[in-house]
């Protein structure tokens, strides 16, 4: 009898440990313990278990607080790692406690655009990573990180970004930024290296004559007749005079005066002859394969259209007849936007009396 009521016991004890598991699993397993639409989560530092729970609700996760911290404890998690997660849908305790906890990232899509001044590049880069601007300027600037562990010159790593979209983690350093940034420039350009050589210029020279092209071009579709005239130019041992060039030595970009072509600059191309000592810019592919495969015509010079073209001709008096014309439609334009600015101020002075 004795036997027997230690045996119902035990068996009851197992079929109640056995309920508890079936419920422990299935609440741990719960497809819907967490739901969210399309939330991107970005932790700056480590955060322990409450940290996380207010940090979630705050991004609008819908979950069970009490629920949550007893899945923590069971699950033991209470150290979930900075970064960048993203929750789309449902999720279950332990797949999504388990990724915060070992860190495993999303990566992130990283839009590295082309044409852009340093300025600009430093402004817009950061706000896809969790590091500052002044941190990747201090980076790019910083010559013996640039001489020493990147083997460059520093003029010379700014063209090396190559315009694209890229996956990364949100969490990476300026310097992991930048050295990936240059795998990704040898994948795409290094390939032409011997290209570049068989037109007679080395990768660097590529770089900056791309880059010239990269600015004075609008529509991906003129660059390769932009390349030819320059190269026009350089075969005709002619400066280049490529007014980017300008901007670049004032350190603006703005619409040019007769003084500013005459600003003394090691990389004002109306002042010296070939080209200038490194990139101007970070030039796309497009412009880059352009100066491989120019467009061969007998142009020498270009003045720009009012639909962001450009008109080319042989002759330099034929150029000052187009550039007459987009002079006039240039002092057109300012007259339009004085009478609008005029009729708007006129306007706001009607509104005023009335009121």
């Amino acid at each position: 009898m004795t036997f027997r009521y230690f045996l119902l016991l035990l068996l009851l004890g197992v079929a109640s440990f056995y309920a508890v598991y079936v419920d422990w699993t299935s609440q741990i397993k719960n497809p819907e313990a967490f739901s969210a639409e399309n939330v991107e989560l970005l932790l700056y530092h480590s955060m322990n278990a409450e940290e996380l729970a207010d940090f979630l609700e705050v991004n609008e996760v819908e979950f069970d607080r009490d629920q949550f911290f007893w899945a923590a404890r069971v699950l033991n998690r209470n150290n979930f790692l900075s970064g960048r997660y993203v929750l789309d849908g449902e999720a279950d305790y332990n797949s999504f406690l388990g990724k915060l906890a070992r860190g495993e990232q999303d990566p992130k899509r990283i839009i590295v655009r082309a044409g852009q001044t340093y300025e600009r590049f430093f402004n817009r880069v950061p706000t896809q990573f969790r590091f500052t601007s002044e941190d990747l300027r201090q980076a790019m600037t910083h010559e013996v990180y640039i001489r020493e562990e990147l083997d460059l010159e520093p003029h010379l790593l700014f063209g090396r970004m190559i315009p694209n979209t890229y996956e990364m983690f949100w969490t990476i350093t300026p310097q992991q930024f930048i050295e990936r940034m240059l795998v990704e420039f040898d994948r795409a350009v290094t390939p032409l290296k011997d290209r570049a050589e068989e037109a007679g210029l080395t990768l660097d020279e590529l770089l900056t004559f791309a880059s010239i092209v990269e600015l004075e071009a609008l529509h991906d579709v003129e660059k390769p007749k932009i390349a030819g005239l320059y190269w026009n130019r350089l075969n005709q041992r002619w400066r280049l005079q490529a007014d980017p060039t300008v901007t670049y030595a004032l350190g603006e970009r703005r619409r040019l005066t007769f003084a500013d072509y005459r600003t003394d600059h090691p990389y004002n191309t109306y002042r010296i002859f070939g080209l200038p000592p490194g990139p101007i810019t970070n030039p796309a592919m497009s412009s880059i394969l352009a100066v491989l495969e120019p467009e061969s015509h007998p142009y020498m010079f270009m003045v720009a259209t009012p639909e962001g073209f450009h008109t080319f001709t042989r002759t330099y008096d034929a150029h000052r007849r187009e550039s007459a014309k987009w002079t006039q439609w240039l002092r057109e334009q300012r007259q339009i936007r004085a009478a609008r600015e005029r009729e708007q101020l006129r306007q706001q002075q009607l509104l005023q009396a009335i009121l």
